[in-house]
């Protein structure tokens, strides 16, 4: 029986022990008798009509099994499927598994090779032949949408795949003569995720049926989706998601290697596996960002904001993936952020190119529009010769305001900006760094400090499917979760969802502890297995905790419901009477006698003297499906030197303080935070997907494409303040994006502020040497004296 809460107790993760000594079910540890394996070619072109494929060469060869062709599987393999149509008009184009007719990006599978060996299947791509017939690549989505430009899918008649408005106030009348405007344009370049276990896949046939094994987050969505893609019932699929190596939204996708392995399961009746090479992956696993955004801000001499426009291009790549055309809708709601504004403006068109799809990527339209919105408050905060944190106070929501609407029309139930910043500064010393940073400009070193900010919120807990369905978006956003009393007093939690790496069998232990007075160590998490957990909608933005805990709490609840009336026929007295409390039913009002919820659970399975009408069974499911977002937010501080005279920038100092409500576990919520701060850092600093002219991924590599090690980041400094989040009983917010949200806009603003007085006013990200380097060449290349700057800009 517990004696201290386990909610708000730092405990090491019970996962960690079997993932860091290597004792872990990876996708491709598994091994079955027969096992083929397969191994895809791909096209070297980023558009080109597909003349002819000929396998005979590789038939026939030691070790081969099977080759086929896009056209080969035609009548089997389908369309990926795109589950979020924004528009009633959206351009969906079909999306086949292996191409056919036509490739679209360089990358695209165009045949396959099964084998008995994996390295045999590989070496045998070498004897197919393929003839194509290139076709002019589409790269520039401003050009793309140009009169007269190459199609990507020519039977559309346009690369244009939807065009979203929304607005809100009276625009023009914010926008009006007496306003101070500031208009930028903002390019989120292309990013890739790199989770640290590849993509990889397993099928095996079972009877009439078949066992997918994936490195996925979605395993529950995945195995509709197949069956949808397939016409294999869904009764007959087992999707299993085992130990999983990170996915930031990499894996929430319904990939083509998922859908071909399974046909050519199918179709050979042995067991297959593909596992993809790190530049496979880099190439061929969706990319994500890539915007170019047009964005103003309009404002009262004073600095009272009036009215915010958006206009966004959002590169979709070749085809719309599984949630591809509405990420950058999610950040349609929230570019208006912290802030009050009396009206708004949003348009985005998303734009088909020769590119590989973009999807969602940690933050998946949140970090876009939390950079645009706080590079403009800086912006503005040097046009009207303001202090850009003071800016910022003048706008922002008080607390005592919540809950309050914006302007987007979200609901933010809870929050303390002012309580987060004050902590931020404290911690910062912004006051000490602002007086070097003048004294550094006065001496003119080449070294120069720039001090950024970003002060944000996010909407996540995805859900409710109200909302959702509102936003055309394909399901819902409900959470389940199912409760096992085993006679010996256990706990068996089985929750929909599924974790990859955030620490799910951690955290809900000791919720489920709390909940049911039981040990810590007597609760165990099953997850990521469709058979074990029929019901689940999956692991993304930052809902794990805000719905699925919260269906674990309404499950454990039920539980204890049941396990009263048992009590009180146990214990001789109304069920009224019986109170609990840290595992213990008792007669409210005497110590004595009592039982506790683990005999209850013996007698319940003994059975030998229930009350009438009672069943032998304490087990409990619980869907829960929320009626608001979470909203997180938090002040990020990052202290910056840059030097003039190479462009190299390094990170000084960053304060974190983030509000992400009640916390279950702190030590997972310091993971969850440092984690985001490097992503985010990453897209400030090092990463970029390039293609040539041709549409080659120049970045195919981690030779060439830049993640930050641990000796490129700063020591963090972290801590948190909390408002309970009132959209759910735990209290509990988000945590898994908001470092890589908050943290982009607070390193490019340090760096832009380091340089500001060269006449600079934005780096392109990522803020690369030569970037910075280059923006202080083109502004001129020497101080200005008489710049129209804040305090200490």
């Amino acid at each position: 029986m517990t004696t201290a809460p386990e909610v708000g107790r730092d405990r090491r993760r019970k996962e960690d022990a079997r993932l860091i000594t290597g004792r872990t079910n990876w996708t491709d540890n598994i091994q079955l008798p027969g096992m083929l394996y397969v191994a895809f070619l791909r096209s070297p072109m980023a558009h080109a009509r597909i003349r002819n494929v000929d396998v005979s060469g590789v038939l026939g060869q030691d070790g081969v099994v099977a080759a086929y062709t896009g056209a080969d599987l035609a009548a089997e393999q389908g369309s990926l499927p795109c589950a979020w149509p924004v528009t009633e008009d959206i351009v969906i184009p079909d999306h086949p598994p292996m191409a056919v007719d036509e490739v679209r990006y360089v990358g695209e599978a165009v045949a396959c090779v099964v084998a008995t060996d994996r390295y045999v299947a590989a070496d045998m791509l070498e004897l197919i032949e393929i003839d194509y017939e290139p076709l002019p690549p589409v790269l520039d989505m401003e050009a793309a949408l140009a009169e007269g430009a190459s199609l990507v899918h020519s039977d559309k008649g346009t690369n244009a795949s939807f065009t979203w408005p929304f607005s809100a106030g009276d625009v023009d009348a914010a926008f009006g003569d007496d306003a101070v405007v500031v208009s930028r344009r903002y390019v989120q370049q292309r990013l890739i995720p790199a989770a640290m276990e590849p993509r990889s896949v397993v099928v095996a046939p079972e009877g009439d049926g078949y066992t997918m094994w994936s490195a996925t987050q979605i395993p529950h969505v995945l195995r509709l989706m197949l069956a949808m893609v397939t016409g294999i019932a869904e009764h007959q699929l087992r999707v299993v998601a085992p130990d999983v190596g990170g996915g930031f939204g990499s894996k929430l996708q319904v990939t083509a290697e998922e859908v071909i392995t399974l046909l050519l399961a199918k179709r050979l009746r042995k067991p297959v596996k593909w596992t993809e090479g790190r530049t496979e992956g880099i190439q061929t696993t969706h990319h994500g960002r890539d915007q170019i955004q047009k964005v103003a801000l309009a404002a009262d001499r004073d600095g009272r904001f009036r009215g915010l426009k958006i206009e966004l291009l959002a590169d979709m790549g070749a085809y719309l993936m599984l949630v591809t055309p509405g990420v950058p809708l999610l950040g349609a709601f929230m570019f208006p952020a912290i802030y009050k504004f009396d009206a708004y403006s949003f348009t985005c068109t998303g734009v088909f190119t020769t590119k590989m799809p973009t999807d969602a990527y940690r933050g998946a339209g949140r970090p876009e529009a939390t950079y645009a919105i706080e590079r403009l408050v800086d912006e503005m905060a040097v046009e009207l010769r303001m202090d850009p944190m003071e800016l910022r106070r003048r706008n922002w929501i008080k607390h005592e305001e919540f809950p309050y609407t914006t302007i987007a029309t979200l609901t933010y139930d809870t929050g303390n900006y002012e309580a987060a910043t004050e902590k931020a500064l404290q911690l910062f010393g912004y006051d000490k760094l602002r007086a070097e940073q003048a004294d550094r400009r006065e001496r003119g070193d080449a070294v120069q400090l720039g001090i950024g900010i970003s002060t944000f919120t996010e909407m996540c807990g995805l859900a409710p499917s109200r909302i959702l369905g509102q936003l055309a978006y394909g399901a819902g956003g409900w959470e389940s979760a199912s409760v096992r009393m085993l006679p010996t007093g256990k706990v068996e939690v089985v929750t929909g969802s599924s974790a990859h790496g955030q620490g799910h069998e951690t955290a809900w232990s000791q919720i489920a502890a709390d909940q049911l007075g039981v040990p810590f160590e007597d609760v165990t998490v099953l997850h990521g297995d469709t058979r074990v957990s029929p019901k689940g909608m999956d692991t993304y933005g930052s809902r794990s905790l805000a719905v699925g805990g919260t269906a674990l709490v309404q499950a454990c609840d039920r539980v204890v419901d049941k396990a009263k009336r048992i009590a009180a026929h146990m214990l001789e007295a109304s069920e009224e009477d019986i109170e609990f409390e840290g595992g213990t039913f008792r007669v409210r009002g005497t110590p004595e006698p009592a039982t506790t919820i683990q005999e209850v659970a013996l007698a319940t399975f003994a059975a030998h003297d229930l009350p009438e009408g009672v069943e032998a069974s304490l087990d409990s499911d619980a869907t829960f499906d929320p009626e608001n977002f979470s909203y997180p937010h938090g002040t990020h501080l990052c202290a910056a030197e840059v030097d003039t005279e190479t462009g190299m920038v390094k990170l000084r100092s960053y304060v974190a303080v983030d509000d992400v409500g009640v916390v279950i576990n702190p030590l997972i919520v310091e993971g969850q935070v440092h984690g985001g701060l490097a992503q985010g850092i990453a897209q400030a600093l090092y990463e970029e997907a390039v293609y040539d002219s041709e549409g080659n991924l120049l970045t195919s590599t981690l030779a060439d494409y830049l993640i930050p090690s641990a000796a490129d980041l700063p020591e963090f400094v972290t801590d948190r303040t909390e408002t309970p989040s009132t959209t759910n009983p735990l209290g509990v917010k988000g945590v898994g994006e908001a470092g890589t949200i908050a943290s982009t806009p607070a390193v490019v603003n340090a760096v832009v502020d380091a340089i500001r007085q060269f006449g600079v006013n934005d780096v392109p990200m990522p803020c690369s040497p030569e970037h910075v380097w280059r923006a202080i060449q083109e502004a001129g290349g020497e101080p200005a004296t008489t710049l129209g700057r804040g305090p200490g800009r």
